[in-house]
């Protein structure tokens, strides 16, 4: 049965009809027109579906929309800010960390949740906090330089 919900979707409310059931991606992807978070696996274990829920990672395939009415959400979309990049987005560019690109959004997102929490995370605290997102180009050392040199530039206000 379908059912009025509001989202707040990348600080915007959204007011949708849909089967509280319907999963969150779904609800992005196909209703919001917002393809920034990927369907991988649908069982939260590639992490290319990722969103910011309430400043936390979430993998958003399997999660009903009935379970995020009262979070804040945000996409990969949503990290940019008035026609400027997200350090992060801007230091993927920059390291050239990704090639087919399917899981960057996902990565990002978990980047983000990580920086928020530890604006100085080491190597190997990056390495954990991404280790629910598989990437199959090897792009793994250049993912890490990225989410470094964004840490840095945060830092030091570069951004």
């Amino acid at each position: 049965m379908n059912g009025q919900v509001t989202l707040n979707i990348n600080g915007s409310d959204h007011h949708v009809d849909v089967p509280s059931t319907l999963p969150l991606l779904d609800l992005l992807r196909n209703h919001l027109g917002l393809k920034g978070s990927r369907y991988g696996c649908g069982l939260e274990q590639c992490g290319a579906c990722m969103v910011l829920l309430d400043g936390e990672a979430a993998y958003s395939c399997s999660r009903e929309v009935s379970t995020v009415v009262a979070k804040n959400i945000i996409t990969v979309e949503g990290l940019a800010h008035a026609g400027e990049l997200h350090p992060l987005q801007q230091a993927f560019l920059d390291e050239q960390a990704g090639q087919c690109g399917y899981c960057l959004s996902g990565i990002l997102i978990a980047s983000k949740a990580l920086l928020d929490r530890n604006p100085n995370p080491t190597r190997a605290e990056v390495a954990s906090a991404l280790d629910a997102n598989l990437c199959r180009c090897g792009s793994h050392p250049r993912i890490l330089r990225a989410v470094l040199r964004a840490a840095a530039a945060m830092r030091d206000g570069v951004a």
